[in-house]
């Protein structure tokens, strides 16, 4: 059962560490003890979206996590992107000397996640939500992408973001959560509320600016390359990536993988139903960190 992630939620308000790179500078934040986690947070989110199920893996690993480009604590200066922000990860797990560890990551974030693991034997277990599908190119996403590249286009959509109504419309977080209260408390103080800000939104537009779709197509050839066991954990009813799009990939990731359907849940699973995803993924982490070095201090 997950417990309250409250004492988490506040310890995100400092990074740990701020790892230097060619681009910027990296947040990162560290929990736990044990072999090394590294999660990956998606668009439009940052590192504390991770927060309901830091309480469960905390007890068996040590997690890092980061703010990508454009988002929370992290301060950039070169334009994001799918290859920009795989590379940001890359050089940050690098910086941090990190061997033998697990990747679990959302959205986005599982595009960069799954760049990393592709050819990289350290990587010896993947956990996937919600995330891009080869040759699947969701309408919705092609209306964020067209707003974020007009002028003020993100501006607008910060703004349109702080009224109710609009939030939980189904052009909005009504896409992402079963659930559209979900979208409202802490998850609006954490990542609503601060789009409001121009800077803030700009950074997280910035993805959107520089995102690629021809790229997701060749996301099977990068499977092919994952030696890693893949787990992945999808809403059933996640209207960007639908499950059965899905379950349909599974079969190119050389590795092996299989894949976990939560009822009634979306885009943002692991935000939705963190007991359920913890159930799955801490015993599959577990398992394929079993002979893992701990991680230092």
């Amino acid at each position: 059962m997950t417990t309250p992630s409250t004492d988490f939620t506040r310890a995100f308000a400092t990074p740990r560490a701020m790892l230097d790179l060619p681009g910027g500078r990296i947040a990162h934040y560290r929990f736990g003890e044990g072999p090394a986690v590294v999660a990956v947070h998606g668009w439009p989110l940052h590192a504390a979206t991770w927060r309901k199920l830091l309480p469960a893996l905390t007890r068996r690993f040590t997690v890092h996590l980061l703010d990508l480009p454009g988002t929370g604590n992290t301060r950039w200066n070169s334009p994001a992107g799918l290859r920009a922000d795989t590379e940001a990860l890359r050089g940050a797990v690098e910086a941090l000397g990190l061997r033998d560890y697990a990747l679990l990551a959302h959205d986005s974030g599982g595009v960069f996640a799954r760049q990393l693991a592709a050819d990289n034997p350290s990587v010896r277990a993947l956990v996937l939500a919600g995330t891009e599908i080869p040759g699947h190119h969701p309408w919705l996403l092609g209306v964020y992408l067209a707003a974020g590249r007009i002028p003020g286009g993100a501006r607008l959509l910060g703004a349109a973001m702080q009224v109710g109504a609009l939030r939980r419309s189904p052009l909005a977080l009504g896409a992402c959560f079963g659930d559209t209260r979900l979208a409202d408390g802490d998850f609006d103080a954490l990542f609503v509320r601060p789009l409001a800000r121009p800077e803030v939104m700009e950074g997280q537009a910035d993805l959107l600016r520089h995102f690629d779709p021809r790229a997701i197509d060749g996301l099977a050839a990068v499977h092919a390359r994952i030696t890693a066991p893949t787990l992945c954990v999808w809403g059933e009813r996640d209207p960007f990536f639908p499950v059965e799009k899905a379950r349909a990939m599974l079969p190119q990731f050389a590795g092996g993988a299989r894949l976990v359907s939560v009822p009634h849940a979306k885009l943002f699973v692991h935000e939705e139903a963190p007991e359920v995803f913890e159930a799955e993924a801490v015993p599959f982490l577990a398992q394929h960190l079993a002979d893992a070095p701990r991680a230092e201090a």
